[in-house]
Formats: structure tokens, sequence, C-alpha cells
């Protein structure tokens, strides 16, 4: 690892790939002075996933440029957060975090003797910690508490003291950590300014801030502990990677909210400098990019094909894995693991595997936001549309549907849908349908048919669930004999408040619940 030289060298790696930096000119001064002192904490909570080589991608540059890094792990931040790590769990989870963070770094190559490594909890509860605490308290608003923490605290309806607590402890962490700088997520920045405004009135320096941009997840939104088909566990198995990596969001020619391409900017790129397109022969053999944008720019006229570009960060993701993977195969580490994230009871998580054997549960279904990019009338069947679906994966699905005399097909082009992928394909008039496009029915007559709406925002491929089943499989192929659906659907009902429902679960992706425009009380099929 080459460290930089002069200042402007080190500016240009401590910033490179970041959305914003506030305090530009102050960074500057201390590179021309000395060497700058930069902290990155994490919240010891869910169990980190592969987004997390976002922020070591950088760390990683802080060492290049001759940063002294901190690394923080926020125990307490993790139980002031509405308690999403339990106080009993808060010590093995913290454990947890520190290994599995080293061992990220060493599979990226960063010397973990150049770092510092502190937990929240070895000065948090100090006196003179708590006085400062205290003095916060009498100075900051519950207005702007509450918005500082708006983009990372658990919003709930009856929110605790404690998520109020939050920001004031994340702007003293600068104080009392002794640094210049602190480094996170852009999602960060209502803290980060917090702390520029709150920090003077205690008699401390306002800091520097610098903040990467939200990498979306495979879905293409927000990467996330809490969204299983979002995110690849650090730990998860080849095999496992392969079929998150199927489904990723990597639409031809698109390039916003690509989970597959962002990876392959704040991750692979910095850490080698390239990244080999891996391709067979007929396709022009492999292909290797030495600058982003030209990759971007490829996969943007559609020279790379989506396909392609999974595989070969399947193949790069893996190297990178490996080292972990070993690592936490020792039967310490597997204990740790364990015991730090226990399997919830029954009675807590709803799965396939926690129901009694002959029960059907929604997790089964793979649902999916679709887009519909195109539709014709079937040829030989004036009832039905031919449609073109993408799913999030390499080709659109071809879907037939019994939508004509319901919803008009200028209604239908462009349209955002919920799609059942995973019945086994029939062949419909000659057609074969990959798919059931869902839709709300009146029960009385005239029969009245609406589609489904994902919330607005929703990207094709992502992941729709019930209510309290988002952590369960979906099958790969429903078999017909197990009416799995039917027996689902009959309990498939639209709200009065026109929201889509299974036992009065909602029907939701991460960006709210699915509903139609006007059917409540309806059916769903």
């Amino acid at each position: 690892m080459d460290p930089a030289t002069g200042p402007q060298e080190k500016y240009h790696l401590i910033t490179r790939n970041l959305q914003e930096v506030l305090g530009e000119d102050k960074l500057m001064a201390i590179l021309k002075e000395r060497e700058l002192k930069i902290y990155w904490g994490t919240a010891t909570t869910g169990k980190p996933h592969v987004a997390y080589f976002v922020p070591m991608s950088k760390i990683a540059d802080f060492l290049k440029a001759g940063c002294e890094v901190t690394i923080l792990f926020a125990d307490l931040h993790a139980y002031l957060d509405n308690m999403k790590a339990p106080w009993e769990l808060l010590e093995l989870r913290t454990r947890y975090y520190e290994n599995v963070i080293k061992a990220m770094l060493e599979s990226i190559g960063v010397p973990l003797e150049k770092l510092k490594f502190v937990r929240g909890t070895d000065y948090q509860l100090s006196k003179e910690y708590t006085l400062d605490v205290y003095r916060l308290s009498s100075l900051v608003t519950q207005h702007d508490a509450k918005k500082a923490g708006a983009e990372v605290v658990k919003q709930v309806e009856h929110p605790l003291l404690s998520g109020l607590l939050y920001p004031g402890l994340q702007g003293l962490d600068e104080e009392y950590l002794k640094v210049d700088a602190q480094f996170g997520g852009v999602d960060q920045r209502k803290i980060f300014t917090f702390a520029e405004k709150y920090l003077p009135s205690l008699g401390y320096a306002k800091r520097i801030h610098l903040m990467n941009p939200m990498v979306p997840g495979l879905t293409g939104g927000k990467m996330s502990s809490s969204e299983e088909e979002s995110k690849i566990d650090l730990l998860d198995r080849k095999e496992d990677v392969k079929k998150k990596l199927r489904k990723a969001f990597c639409e031809p020619g698109n390039v916003e909210n690509n989970g597959v391409l962002s990876f392959i900017k704040h991750v692979l790129f910095p850490l080698k400098s390239e990244f080999v397109v891996l391709r067979e022969e007929k396709w022009g053999g492999n292909k290797t990019y030495t600058d982003y944008e030209a990759l971007e720019k490829d996969f943007a006229e559609q020279v790379v094909h989506p396909g392609d570009l999974k595989n070969s960060v399947e193949v790069a993701l893996n190297k990178l894995l490996d080292p972990i993977r070993e690592k936490f195969s020792s039967p310490e580490l597997k204990k740790l693991t364990q015991a730090a994230y226990p399997k919830a009871k029954p009675a807590e998580k709803h799965t396939k595997n926690s129901e009694p054997e002959n029960t059907v549960v929604p997790s089964q279904l793979d649902m999916r936001v679709g887009k519909v990019i195109s539709v014709e009338k079937h040829p030989d069947a004036d009832s039905l549309y031919v449609e073109k679906i993408d799913v999030g994966e390499p080709e659109p699905r071809t879907v037939v549907s019994g939508l004509v005399q319901f919803v008009p097909r200028e209604q239908l082009q462009d349209r955002l849908v919920v799609l059942l992928c995973n019945m086994k394909p029939k062949a419909m008039r000659g057609v074969e349908s990959k798919g059931m496009v869902l839709c709300a029915s009146s029960l009385g007559e005239p029969r009245q048919v609406e589609l489904l709406e994902p919330p607005t925002g929703c990207c094709a491929g992502e992941r729709v669930y019930v209510e309290g089943y988002e952590d369960g499989e979906p099958e790969d192929e429903l078999k017909p004999k197990k009416k799995v659906f039917e027996k689902l659907q009959a309990d498939f009902r639209v709200s009065e408040d026109c929201i889509a429902q299974w036992k009065e679960r909602n029907f939701l992706t991460k960006l709210g619940t699915v509903s139609c425009k006007s059917l409540k009380g309806g059916s769903i099929g």
C-alpha cells in the first residue's frame, strides 16, 4: 500500500467517490500541515453484509493518504436505536463486528496495525462524557434531535427517548475520539450538520464531514441488513451468492439504481484499479477496464450484457469473501455467530420452516415489482394480452394476462405491477406465460378489476412480501399439486384503505404498502 505524498494527492484519495464533503478548505489546510485524523463508526446491530466493503475501501484510501484512522464499534448506539441490539446481546454482537470487520479489512489488504479500534462503551460511560450528554440535552430542542436522527434512527409511531439522544452522542464522539473528521454515508448528513451546530456551543471545534453516496442494494434500493433480498451476507455460501446475484436488478443499458454496477464502482475498482468482464470467446472474450466510466458507457450502450457483468462480479466477490468464510469456519467464531444472532423462535418470526409441516406461508411466493415493457393483443385470443415484463432479470419475462376487458393497453404500458414469478410456466393459447400479474377484483357484478400498485419509486425486481414474513425464502417453483398459491389466495383481501393484505397483514416493499385504486374489500388474484 504505497502512501500518497503531497497534499493535493492526499486530498484526491480522501475525497474520491464521495458524494459530499463539509469543510473542504479546513481539510486542505490540515493536509498542508499534518496527517488527518478521521473516524468511521458502525452501530453493532444487524449482521454486516457486502455493502460494508464500500466504507472499507474508503478506509483503505484514507490509509494510503496517510490518515490516522479510528474505527468505532458503536455498541451503546446500537442499543439506543430502538433497541436494535438487545442489552443481553450487545457484548456478543460487538465481538462479532470486531471479528468480521477486521476480516473484511484483511481480505482487501488493509494492514490492521495502522488502525485504532475503539468500543463506544470504553469512554461513553465516563463521568466527563455523561456530563457532556446532560450539557447537550440542555441546549438541543426535541425538534432538532428528532430531525437529526430521521434518516438513521429507526422511525416508529411511539419513539423512545433513547432515539433522541443518539445524534448528540454521535456528535460528542468526534470530540472524545480527538479527530479532525468523521466519515459516513450521506444518510448521516443531518447528524453531521447537527454536530456542526451544537459542538461549538459546548466549546468544542466543528469537525470536517466526509460522506459516501448510498450504494443501491441488489434490488435497486438501499442495501440493508433488514432486507434479506437486497443483501449478500459476508458468510453466504457461493451458491447463495450466485442465486442472489441472479435475482439482482441489472436492466440492460440502465445505469440508474443498478446495484451491480455500483458495487463495481465503489468497491471493486478502488481496490484493484481495474475490472475484468468475463465473457465467452464467441461474445468477444474477456475485457479489462482500467476506469469505471468506460465500463459504465459500454453497459449503457449494451456492449456489456447484464449476465456477463453479474458473473464477473460473482467471481470477484467470492475472492473477497473466501478469506472471511475461512476465518469464520473456526468452531469459536461459529459459536460466536450463533450466540450473537440467535435464530428467532417460531412465535417471533414466520418462515416456511417455523410453521407446521402442511401449513403454507406467504414467504413461499416469489412476488416482485415488475415494469411492463410492452403490451400486445394475444394473436389467438381477444381477451388476453401478451406482455413483456422486467423483473430485474437479464431478460424480460413473457406473461399472458386476461386483462383486455378491464385495463386499457395504454394504461399497462410502462406501468409498475406486482408479478408472481414462481408459478410453473403455462401455455395459454399457444404462448408460454412465465408469471401472473396480481390484481384486485370486486366481489359483486359487474366485475371490476384493478392492478395492484407498488409504492412510487420502486424498481423492477424489488421483492414484494407480506408483513411479518420478510425472512423466508420463496420456493424456486410452486408445485401445482400442492396448491400453495390457491391456499394463500383464499385469505388475500383488499382492506378498507385499499391496501393488499393476507390475513390482515399488509403486502409490502421496502418503500411501503402495495395497494389498488378503489376496490375496498375486493379479492386478489
